[in-house]
């Protein structure tokens, strides 16, 4: 079953996706440091006649880093080819793609951590070079064609910036680690989106929205798609504060974005009593795959101080007891009570 605060696309995501992604810096609304360094970049970049450098940027899912390259592209006035890490499985795949880039596009990179060694090794002299090293043959007879390539921009993007390999991360020029959205950038992304959408969602409802959308564009956007269906449905020419209420609980997302899996998690640490709870053993008792856990369950419970993680595991802080009005526990347990994680 799909969580309404998933953040990760749904096929239903792309209906509105392309209208409702801003495509300049005056739409992009939030992480105004990487946008400030970025104007910067390119405009030097046009001045010297030259493509900008490689670009990473990294972070939890949802929060822009596809619409950034898209808008690069449109300030550098070049074209964009988008691809994910998993669709090269080969070194033909990645040279079919390179070869067909011309002067200054943009090759963009979802997922990159996910680049097998051998496609890394491939890419590294091209990121550097602009060059091309293909190996035809086998054995003795072996041989090694040099092509030369445009040059180009490559923008990688990551959920999991500790997965890419040292040597490919130190090719990019660039690295930028983008933010969880406050809530007044969030109700400023919503009611933009209402305007888009010719659907006015008042600012009351917009405000209500933003709080339970777990500092996520993404999130935002498919919660307020789905709280004008329950609009429209009552033949309601706009959104109100009482029918976002209304649509958000009946979604299942509570005032701090939770929906019934992340209470379950909460309840999950509570119980172990201030013991940490490993990955593994979590995973195991909600049913849910560890990838699923770190990357898309826990990073919005981290940064807003719900849960601990350490090196023995996931521990429930203060602010998780306080949300479920119970008392931590006084006594800190001892490390062979620990799970290890």
């Amino acid at each position: 079953m799909e969580r309404i605060v998933e953040v990760e696309k749904f096929d239903f995501d792309s209906e509105d996706e392309v209208t409702l992604r801003p495509s300049t810096w005056d739409e992009y609304i939030g992480q105004e440091k990487i946008k400030k360094n970025l104007q910067v970049f390119i405009k030097a970049a046009q001045k010297r006649e030259e493509s900008l450098d490689h670009v990473l940027f990294f972070g939890p899912p949802g929060l822009g880093k596809t619409t950034l390259a898209n808008i690069i592209a449109t300030e550098m006035n070049a074209n964009i080819k988008t691809t994910a890490a998993p669709m090269i499985e080969k070194s033909g795949d990645l040279a079919a793609i390179l070869t067909n880039l011309d002067e200054g596009d943009i090759l963009f990179i979802d997922e990159i951590h996910r680049l097998s060694p051998a496609i890394e090794e491939i890419l590294y002299p091209a990121m550097e070079d602009f060059r091309l090293d293909i190996i035809i043959g086998s054995g003795p007879a072996a041989q090694t064609i040099k092509l030369d390539l445009p040059k180009f921009t490559l923008i990688g993007a990551t959920t999991r910036a500790g997965m890419i390999s040292a040597p490919l991360r130190d090719r990019f020029g660039m690295h930028f680690r983008l933010q969880f959205y406050s809530h007044d950038e969030l109700a400023q992304i919503i009611r933009a989106a209402g305007t888009k959408l010719t659907f006015n969602c008042q600012k009351d409802a917009s405000v209500e929205t933003s709080r339970r959308s777990r500092g996520t564009p993404r999130i935002a956007l498919r919660l307020l798609k789905r709280i004008r269906d329950y609009a429209q449905v009552e033949n309601e020419e706009e959104i109100s504060l009482h029918r976002a209420k209304y649509a958000l609980d009946e979604l299942g997302v509570d005032a701090q974005g939770f929906d019934e899996m992340d209470i379950r998690f909460l309840e999950l640490l509570i119980q172990a009593k201030g013991r940490a709870m490993g990955l593994g053993t979590i995973a195991a008792t909600l049913s849910e795959d560890e990838g699923t856990i770190e990357d898309v369950i826990e990073p919005y419970l981290i940064a807003n101080g719900y849960v601990e993680k350490t090196s023995i595991g996931r521990v429930a802080t203060p602010k998780t007891y306080e949300l479920f009005r119970l008392t931590p526990p006084q006594d800190k347990p001892s490390l062979f009570d620990e799970e290890s994680s």
